[in-house]
C-alpha cells in the first residue's frame, strides 16, 4: 500500500449524472473464478508448475536468509512488494472462512482446488513464520525502501529484512491473527490433509498462547509496520477473534471460555462497529459468537454471549439502514468508510451480511433493529447489491474488478502489473528507472491483473483510472479474500441448507487413496476443559484399507471426574462421518446407552465409532450431579 504524498491533481474526477446504472446480471461464476486468480499475481517465492498468472516469475529467493531463517512464499499484500504479516493472516482467514461456509458452492463452481491452493500458499508460509512457539516474523521487506523503488518483484533490489516478534518484543495482534488463520484453515484441510489440518491447529494453539501470554502490540515490536499497517484498534479484538477460531476448529471448551469471560473486559460486548477488517476484528467475532449462540453451544456464558450477539445485530442493521446509527453509503448505494482503499470495507462487511442472513435463515430467525425486523433474505439482497455495484452496477458502469466486464481499471497502482513481464523482457529494470519508464506512462498495464479488485470510488462515486490515484487504483488481497465466500454463494443461487450444522469441507476433486500404514494409535486432546468434572479422552484402535480409502476405529473414553453420580449426560458430536456404537441419540445430541442411566463418580463409559477421517468433535453439551 503506497503513502507516499501525490501532488497530482484529481482534475479527471467528476459525476456522471447522466450516465444509466448498467443491470445487467452478474456472471458471479465468472467473478468468482477471476477473484481467485488475483492471490497467484500476489505469490512470492518459488512458483508452482502449475502456476496460472504467467507473467510472473519467482522473485524474493533469498527472504529470511539474513537471519537464518526460510521466510521464502507468502503473498505480496496489494501493489508493493513488501510481506506484512498482519494483512496476510487476515486475508488467509477470511478465505478458509469462506471455504468453511461455502465449500460446497466453491466446488460446485470447479474452484474449490484453487481456493484451497490459496490458503495453502499462505499457511505453508505461516509454518516458516513460525519457528518456535514464541517467535513469529511479521514482515519482510519495508515500506520506505520498497515504496522508493518501482519494480517488478522479480527484479528487487530493495532491503530484505526480516522482522520479529518474541517475547521480549510482543505483538498479540500479529500473533492472534496469526492463530486465527491457522485453526480456520485447519478446519478447511481436516477432511482431504488431516495431518497438515493437524499441524496447523498445533501452531495455531502456540501463537494464541505466545499471543496471550506475552501482551503488547506488534507496531510497538515492528515499528516499520506502524505508517502502513498500524494497529489501531489494539490486540483484544484479535486475541477474542482467535479464540473464537480454536474453539471452532477444536471444540475445546478453554476456547469457549475464553470468550465468555473475557468478552465484557475485551470490549467483544461492548463495541458497536461500523467495519470490519484487518484491523478491526470485533464485528466478525460478534459475528461467529453469535453463530455459537444458535448453535446452542453458550451454555453457562449464554448472557455474555447474548451481548455479543445484539452488537452483531448492531452492525447487521446499519448496513442496511434500519439502526439507530447508519452506515455511510454513495449515492450510488455502495458502503463508505474511507477514501484510501474503501473496497476493503464493502466486502468484508458484505461477507459478514451473507453469512448471518444464512444464520438467520438456518435457525429461522429474522434481524431484530431499531427500525424494526428485518428478514435474513434482506441481508443477503444487500451484500449482492455490493457485489452487483462492485461489477459495474454503478453510476460510473465501472466494474471495479480488474478483467472482469468490459470497463475496468486498465492503470492498476501495482509494481508488477505495470511494468512489463520478465518473461517477455528480461532486462533488468532499476530502482528508479521503474518510475521514470513504468509509472508515469499513462498507456494500459502490459500485464492484466484479472481478478484484482481496487480501492474504488469516493464518497460520491468519483473515480480516476490513473497509476498514480493509489487510493483507487491499489488492489489488496484482504480485499478480494471475503468475496470468494460472497460470490460462491451468489453463484450457488437459493441456498437449501443449513449453516449452524458442523462443517464438512468437502475434498476439492475425489482422489485414489494409495494404501498407507496404519498410524499408531494416539490421544487426541481432551475437548473439555482441564477444570470440568468430566474428562473425554479419544484413542485410535485400528486402521484398514478398502478399495483405496483408509478406515480408522476411535475408542472414546468418557470420566466422571467428579465426586457425584453424573446424570442426564448430553454430548455433541460433530465431524463424524461413520457409524457408532454405545449411545444412544436424541435429535443432534448424544447420551447414555439404553442400559445406562446414570455413571457414578470416578467410573467410566466407553463408545466407539468408526470412519476416514481424524477423530470427531466430542463435547459435553450438558449434564446433573445429584
Amino acid at each position: 500500500m503506497e503513502k507516499l504524498t501525490r501532488l497530482v491533481s484529481m482534475a479527471p474526477l467528476f459525476l456522471l449524472f447522466s450516465l444509466p446504472f448498467a443491470f445487467a446480471g452478474h456472471d458471479y461464476g465468472q467473478a468468482l473464478s477471476k477473484s481467485i486468480l488475483f492471490f497467484e499475481a500476489q505469490r512470492s517465492g518459488y512458483l508452482p508448475h502449475n502456476q496460472r498468472i504467467t507473467w510472473r516469475a519467482n522473485s524474493g529467493l533469498n527472504d529470511g536468509k539474513a537471519s537464518g531463517v526460510d521466510l521464502v512464499g507468502g503473498y505480496y499484500d496489494a501493489g508493493d512488494n513488501v510481506k506484512f504479516g498482519l494483512p496476510m493472516a487476515f486475508t488467509v482467514t477470511m478465505m478458509s472462512w469462506s471455504i468453511i461456509e461455502y465449500g460446497k458452492q466453491l466446488a460446485a463452481n470447479g474452484e474449490l482446488r484453487h481456493a484451497m491452493e490459496a490458503v495453502k500458499w499462505g499457511t505453508d508460509y505461516f509454518i516458516k513464520a513460525h519457528p518456535q512457539p514464541y517467535v513469529l516474523y511479521g514482515e519482510v521487506g519495508d515500506g520506505n525502501s520498497d515504496h522508493y523503488c518501482w519494480q517488478r518483484p522479480e527484479d528487487m533490489t530493495t532491503d530484505r529484512r526480516a522482522y520479529k516478534i518474541d517475547p521480549s518484543n510482543p505483538g498479540s495482534d500479529l500473533a492472534g491473527e496469526t492463530a486465527a488463520a491457522m485453526a480456520a484453515a485447519s478446519i478447511v484441510f481436516r477432511r482431504s490433509n488431516p495431518a497438515y489440518s493437524t499441524e496447523l491447529l498445533r501452531h495455531a494453539y502456540q501463537l494464541f498462547d505466545f499471543a496471550d501470554k506475552y501482551r503488547g502490540k506488534y507496531d510497538g515490536s515492528i515499528t516499520v509496520a506502524q505508517k502502513y499497517y498500524g494497529s489501531v484498534s489494539g490486540y483484544n479484538d484479535e486475541l477474542l477473534w482467535a479464540a473464537a477460531w480454536l474453539y471452532q476448529a477444536s471444540n475445546n471448551e478453554f476456547y469457549l471460555n475464553y470468550l465468555g469471560k473475557n468478552g465484557d473486559s475485551m470490549g467483544g460486548t461492548g463495541w458497536a462497529m461500523s467495519e470490519f477488517g484487518w484491523d478491526v476484528k470485533y464485528a466478525g467475532v460478534q459475528t461467529l459468537v453469535a453463530k455459537f449462540l444458535m448453535q446452542g453451544k453458550a451454555g453457562q456464558h449464554a448472557p455474555v454471549f447474548e451481548r455479543y450477539h445484539q452488537k452483531a445485530e448492531y452492525f447487521m442493521c446499519s448496513l442496511v439502514g434500519k439502526g439507530s446509527r447508519n452506515i455511510q453509503k454513495t449515492p450510488g448505494g455502495l458502503i463508505f468508510r474511507q477514501r484510501w482503499n474503501n473496497m476493503q470495507f464493502v466486502t468484508s462487511a458484505s461477507f459478514l451480511a451473507t453469512v448471518y442472513s444464512d444464520y438467520l435463515t438456518s435457525s429461522r430467525g429474522s434481524l431484530k433493529c431499531s427500525a424494526g425486523n428485518v428478514a435474513p433474505s434482506q441481508l443477503l439482497s444487500f451484500a449482492k447489491s455490493q457485489v452487483d455495484y462492485l461489477l459495474g452496477d454503478n453510476p460510473r458502469a465501472t466494474s471495479y474488478m480488474v478483467g472482469y466486464g468490459n470497463n475496468y481499471p486498465r492503470q492498476v497502482h501495482h509494481r508488477g502489473s505495470s511494468i512489463v513481464s520478465v518473461k517477455v523482457n528480461p532486462k533488468f529494470v532499476a530502482c528508479r528507472q521503474g518510475y521514470a519508464n513504468w509509472y508515469t506512462r499513462k498507456a494500459s498495464d502490459p500485464n492484466v491483473l484479472t481478478g484484482a479488485v481496487v480501492g474504488g470510488p469516493d464518497a460520491y462515486d468519483n473515480f480516476a483510472d490513473e497509476r498514480d490515484n493509489y487510493e483507487q487504483t491499489e488492489p489488496a488481497t484482504y480485499n478480494n479474500a471475503p468475496l470468494l465466500g460472497i460470490l460462491a454463494r451468489l453463484a450457488s443461487g437459493d441456498g437449501r441448507y443449513n449453516q449452524l450444522l458442523p462443517v464438512a469441507v468437502p475434498a476439492p476433486n475425489p482422489v485414489i487413496a494409495k494404501p498407507k500404514p496404519a498410524p499408531k494409535p494416539k490421544l487426541t486432546p481432551t475437548h473439555v476443559s482441564s477444570s470440568s468434572p468430566i474428562t473425554i479422552e479419544q484413542k485410535m484402535t485400528s486402521s484398514w484399507n478398502d478399495r483405496g480409502n483408509t478406515y480408522y476405529r476411535y475408542s472414546t473414553v468418557v470420566t466422571n471426574k467428579s465426586y457425584k453420580t453424573l446424570k442426564d449426560l448430553k454430548l455433541s458430536i460433530s465431524k463424524l462421518y461413520g457409524p457408532i456404537w454405545g449411545l444412544t441419540k436424541t435429535g443432534n445430541s448424544y447420551g447414555f446407552p439404553k442400559w445406562l442411566s446414570s455413571l457414578p463418580a470416578g467410573k467410566s463409559l466407553e463408545f466407539v465409532y468408526i470412519h476416514s477421517a481424524s477423530p470427531a468433535d466430542v463435547s459435553v453439551s450438558s449434564y446433573n450431579l445429584a
